[in-house]
């Protein structure tokens, strides 16, 4: 009888030790399938980064049916990976997104157009078709446009916009004049595809000065508001900058990673570290807190359209630093 009650006992001390240690779940959802440009995340998954901190994540990939702001607003998400134009015009909409950490400090976007149509400047996409994606990233574009006073409906004077598909198909084929391409992975796709680097001319929104910021991190404004989600938060960022850390000095592991836990197929080894030194360009690593300058010049740029500006008003609350305040 002894005996039993010992082990009763000890049963429930273990359930009692094991709810007070029980890892806080957390879930983000990407802005697209398993690759390299989310490599940090994975990392500190499969690193355990994730669990040392205590925290239970789960990785949601996304694709070209899934809208990071949607899925967050639904509840599907605690935290998302989303470009500000995409997440400001949400904000305005009326999903309140709020910037905790901003991953990518620099653009990766940019135009890729075919020599051969003639295009040497902006004033040459005049009467041109060009690839644009949807979903949230035509924003930039289309804000672009109405600074130069190139109206999207198409005619001499115009661009015909075409919605390209998250590929380069259009320009391989020739259907259209210029597509919307990452400097990390679409370029490289046309180069595959057949097209010689003097083949082409490309336009880096970074260089022309309108370039927005790209992969941060939001979170809902009323959840913020929890000093015990806030927290959380923390570690999760904490966590995931050390995986983003580890990612950039150890880019073979990196991606063999990303190729284990993609379950697409879409990209080889080759992608997929050609990926990954690119993304790599584009971070500074243990400085993702969101520089206020560059928010401000973002802003600015989706409100400076001269016909159809993509936010109206500047937003207030848009962004915090009560998640690395917690870090602290």
């Amino acid at each position: 009888m002894r005996k039993m009650t010992i082990i009763a006992a000890a049963s429930v001390l273990g359930l009692s030790l094991g709810n007070a240690y029980a890892a806080d779940p957390v879930t983000i959802q990407l802005k697209w399938v398993a690759q390299a440009q989310f490599a940090g995340y994975f990392v500190a998954k499969d690193k355990g980064f994730y669990k040392d901190a205590g925290l239970d994540v789960t990785i949601n990939p996304g694709g070209p049916d899934v809208a990071p702001p949607q899925v967050i607003a639904g509840g599907g998400a605690d935290v998302v990976v989303d470009w500000m134009p995409s997440a400001l015009a949400s904000r305005e909409k009326g999903v309140s997104l709020v910037n905790i950490s901003q991953t990518f400090k620099h653009s990766g976007l940019e135009l890729v157009c075919r020599k051969d149509t003639g295009i040497k400047t902006p004033e040459d996409f005049k009467g041109k078709k060009i690839g644009i994606w949807y979903g949230g990233n035509e924003y930039p574009f289309l804000n672009w446009m109405s600074k130069l006073g190139i109206s999207t409906d198409g005619g001499p004077n115009g661009v015909t916009v075409i919605k390209q598909g998250f590929n380069v198909d259009p320009i391989l084929q020739k259907q259209a004049d210029c597509v919307s391409a990452m400097t990390y992975n679409e370029y490289w796709q046309v180069i595959d595809g057949g097209y010689k680097p003097s083949d082409l001319v490309v336009f880096n929104y970074e260089k022309e000065g309108v370039a927005t910021l790209e992969d941060g991190l939001w979170a809902m404004e009323p959840k913020l508001k929890d000093p015990a989600f806030v927290a959380k938060l923390a570690k999760f960022v904490k966590a995931s900058v050390k995986g983003w850390e580890y990612a950039k000095g150890h880019e073979d592991e990196a991606v063999k990673i990303i190729l284990a836990t993609d379950t697409t197929g879409s990209k080889t080894e080759k992608d997929q570290k050609r990926m990954m030194g690119e993304v790599g360009k584009l971070l500074d690593t243990g400085n993702e807190e969101l520089d206020p300058k560059d928010y401000d010049r973002t802003v600015g740029i989706l409100m400076s359209g001269k016909s159809d500006p993509v936010i109206t008003k500047k937003p207030e609350g848009a962004w915090t630093h009560a998640v690395y305040e917690a870090m602290k």
